[in-house]
């Protein structure tokens, strides 16, 4: 195995773990609440619990997720925050997708476009 084979084999940060619970309404979305834990499995009170929305909007293509983070130091606080921070996620979304349409739009080869070497009399 070479140094840069060593290099992309992600390594697991136990510096960084996180409990996971997941706690829904069953019918808006659901909040993750990332509890902070040592690499024993033990509560890490040095770093702040995270509260993490997650929703669906539903698009002709079909359901889109959204995630994001949400402010407060407890549930309530999150939970107060989740319709608020699905609209951003939402509104940030479209943003990206119609950025990306227009790159796409951008990018279509049209005939006559760029240096194509066409043989004689094709295109011309």
């Amino acid at each position: 195995m070479s140094t840069d084979d060593s290099q992309q084999i992600p390594n697991f940060d136990t510096d960084a773990l996180y409990k996971v619970e997941v706690f829904t309404d069953q019918r808006t979305g659901s909040i993750r609440r990332m509890t902070p834990v040592d690499a024993e499995g033990n509560p890490d009170s040095s770093r702040p619990v995270r509260y993490i929305g997650e929703a669906q909007a539903m698009t002709p293509a079909g359901a889109l997720p959204l995630s994001f983070e949400l402010e407060g130091d407890s549930m309530a606080e999150a939970a107060e925050g989740f319709s608020k921070g699905a609209e951003q996620a939402m509104h940030e979304t479209v943003e990206e997708l119609k950025r990306m349409q227009r790159e796409s739009q951008n990018s279509i080869v049209t005939p006559g476009q760029g240096n194509i070497d066409l043989p004689p009399g094709i295109g011309r």
